[in-house]
């Protein structure tokens, strides 16, 4: 009997040892799917534009891939995608001197940058997928969606989005952040609603 206790605990612990390989497995390739780059720009401009980083990485993530030299074909340029016009914008606002749109490349500038942009949207929006869906589509669709009973109900949420480009785009912005809160926030495996910004009943 002693024998077989003591094989049937080895057995137990060779098992849990596989178990506990493949969720280390899993973490790994998770964390590598969702990279936790630009730690210092990160730290900065989430402070300085009141936003979460987490939700700075979901934004870049969906934008870019942390591509930094990304540009668009509707030409948006680096990290978090930002087009000419908007940038020079938020370059005459930030008080950003001689900008020129290769600055776009830059990392830290493009996050400056693209964090500033997302805070005076959801500043504007009391509703962050709003917000965010104004950050693809532009404040000009947003507001007339708003104004339009088969988009909006409250004027304040999408509970339909015309554009399937930005459906698709406020969607994955919402896993990546549900993503990084669980790889980064050490929050438990299935995630609690009221924990989460993006909260869909």
């Amino acid at each position: 009997m002693k024998f077989v206790g003591r094989q049937l605990l080895r057995l137990t612990l060779v098992i849990l040892i596989f178990i506990l390989g493949i969720i280390a497995l899993q973490y790994v390739f998770y964390v590598k799917l969702y990279p936790y780059k630009y730690e210092a720009s990160l730290s900065k401009y989430s402070l300085e534009s009141s936003i979460e980083d987490l939700l700075i990485l979901s934004v870049i993530k969906a934008e870019s891939k942390f591509d930094e030299k990304a540009l668009s074909n509707k030409s948006a340029y680096g990290l978090m995608q930002i087009t000419e016009p908007t940038a020079k914008e938020i370059a005459e606002q930030l008080g950003i001197k001689d900008f020129h749109i290769d600055m776009l490349f830059d990392a830290d500038i493009n996050i400056r940058m693209g964090s500033y942009y997302l805070s005076t949207l959801i500043n504007e929006f009391e509703d962050l997928e709003t917000a965010i869906a104004a950050y693809n589509s532009g404040l000009g669709n947003v507001n007339r969606w708003l104004t339009d009973d088969k988009y909006s109900k409250d004027k304040i949420t999408l509970y339909n989005i015309p554009f399937k480009e930005t459906d698709r785009y406020v969607k994955k912005v919402r896993v990546n952040y549900n993503m990084y809160n669980f790889l980064y926030k050490e929050l438990p495996s299935y995630i609690p609603k009221e924990l989460l910004i993006f909260n869909k009943n």
